[in-house]
């Protein structure tokens, strides 16, 4: 350190001038200096013109903000109040927010690290020498310091913290889209195991008819006991089906409510009451592929990924030349506390110091070695993420039409299926045909009706999945 020199009130002047003249030469040289972070450059990935899917004709195109709130499609307003709820309470939600916050902290901590810093100080000290008088010394003033960026490495960790903060906010996107996906798929499948309860408790309430048929037919001498026992079999067989669909339904609400950030039986009240299972808006939005992976948050949080990784090779690499600092101080030293406002002596001091890198035995090297694999590492996360993200749309379009074309054969089986049980059962009570056959046609009544009621509820979910694949849940 130089030492501190003792002036005259009016001397120091010229250190002060000195002063600034110093700290503005380094302000230019920083900023002439400066090395600007490279543009990333993300492994090329194979990005297909148009998908090589196509559902129905009544696709149009589709902006962003036509997906941002995708669950309005659906025109059901309880659906609409669950995912509300869901992306306000969270809890998922909510500690991602609050590493969102941390990285902006982190990011205006390498803000101030670029610029110079002050402090205030005061001292006050008793000092006695041998058989000498003690003495008194008071002394207040002010220190600055800074360390010039002469070579950009603190901008480089600057732009780091800076893509980091990009990066947690698209990454809260991510989790806003997937727990408002986990909403509407949650609801969807209560909705559809309502319908199946439903369909349950019809199709019982047949059985139990035919049921006492059997028994008067069986009264009457008509049919042995054999009829009534497998009519009491198969009534029983579709009456265990409804606790179990009752249960489901229940811990499907429970997880609703949770999704919500509330208790798990806090939804009974909105959700209880059975209505028609939501259906998409016919006019799907489509958009392209090109376009479908600029709105997806995850593609966007693997490129701030890739800018991050890139500006810490270049801090790494600043860090093997020379560090500048320069610092100085002005203050006021007097023998009396009363003298540092009147006839105090006027103390400054100007230091500037480099410090050169000789050995160190590769260390600087290395790390930037590791810098240039964590690189590697965000680029082929990148060229991962855009593959499934492909992938994602190309599955959700599959199964979208699959689901269509099979609701439609499913739909024709059921009615078929009722015909046959209506006539089935009208005839048997006629003694025109045998209990086994109205037996079989209940069964398949139940089943092609279940299944209407599962695809319905399975088309619905792949809407919201191929709403989530085009990156539609956020702006």
């Amino acid at each position: 350190m130089t030492p501190k020199k003792h002036a005259a009130p009016g001397s120091h002047r010229g250190s002060l001038r000195s002063l600034a003249l110093a700290v503005s030469t380094l302000f230019a040289l920083n900023g002439c200096a400066s090395w600007s972070d490279k543009t990333p450059n993300p492994s090329l990935v194979e990005i297909p013109a148009q998908w090589s899917t196509t559902v129905s004709s009544d696709t149009v195109p589709a902006a962003a903000s036509s997906l941002a709130q995708w669950w309005e499609r659906f025109n059901d307003p309880v659906l609409s109040t669950l995912v509300t709820q869901a992306l306000q309470a969270n809890t998922s939600i909510r500690s991602v927010q609050a590493a969102l916050q941390q990285s902006r902290a982190l990011r205006d901590v390498r803000t101030a690290d670029r610029l110079p810093g002050l402090k205030a100080s005061a001292s006050a000290q008793r000092s006695q020498s041998g058989d000498n008088d003690a003495g008194n010394s008071f002394r207040a003033g002010l220190d600055a310091s800074w360390e010039p960026d002469v070579f950009g490495g603190k901008r480089s960790a600057l732009n780091a913290a800076e893509a980091d903060a990009q990066a947690a906010e698209t990454t809260l996107a991510d989790v806003q889209v997937s727990i408002a996906v986990e909403v509407a798929l949650a609801y969807l499948q209560l909705r559809g195991q309502q319908a199946q309860l439903l369909i349950a408790s019809n199709n019982l309430a047949n059985q139990s008819e035919t049921l006492q048929i059997t028994d008067w037919r069986a009264q009457a001498g008509l049919i042995t006991s054999l009829e009534v026992e497998q009519s009491r079999a198969s009534t029983e067989q579709t009456g265990a089906q409804i606790p179990a669909l009752q249960a489901s339904i229940a811990k499907t609400r429970h997880s609703l409510a949770v999704l919500t950030g509330q208790p798990p039986d806090s939804l009974q009240a909105l959700i209880t009451n059975p209505t028609a299972l939501p259906q998409a808006a016919p006019d799907l939005a489509l958009s392209i592929p090109a376009q479908t992976l600029r709105q997806r948050p995850d593609v966007r949080t693997a490129e701030h990924r890739i800018s991050a990784a890139l500006a810490r090779v270049s801090a790494a690499d600043a860090a093997r030349y020379p560090g500048f600092a320069i610092g100085g101080s002005l203050g006021l030293n007097a023998l009396t506390l009363a003298g540092l406002s009147s006839g105090a002596t006027v103390a400054t001091a100007l230091l500037g110091s480099i410090s050169v890198p000789l050995f160190d035995g590769g260390a600087a090297r290395s790390q930037v070695r590791a810098q240039e694999a964590a690189l590697e590492q965000a680029r082929v996360n990148y060229h991962a993420v855009v593959l499934t993200a492909l992938k994602e749309v190309e599955d959700a379009l599959v199964a979208l039409q699959g689901d269509r074309d099979r609701l439609i054969h499913l739909q024709d089986a059921a009615t078929a299926a009722d015909n046959a049980a209506l006539m089935a059962q009208q005839r048997y009570r006629s003694g025109l045909i045998d209990f086994q056959t109205v037996l079989q046609t209940q069964r398949t009544l139940f089943s092609a009706q279940d299944s209407v009621a599962s695809t319905q509820a399975d088309l619905s979910a792949d809407h919201v999945r191929l709403y989530k694949a085009l990156g539609g849940g956020w702006n």
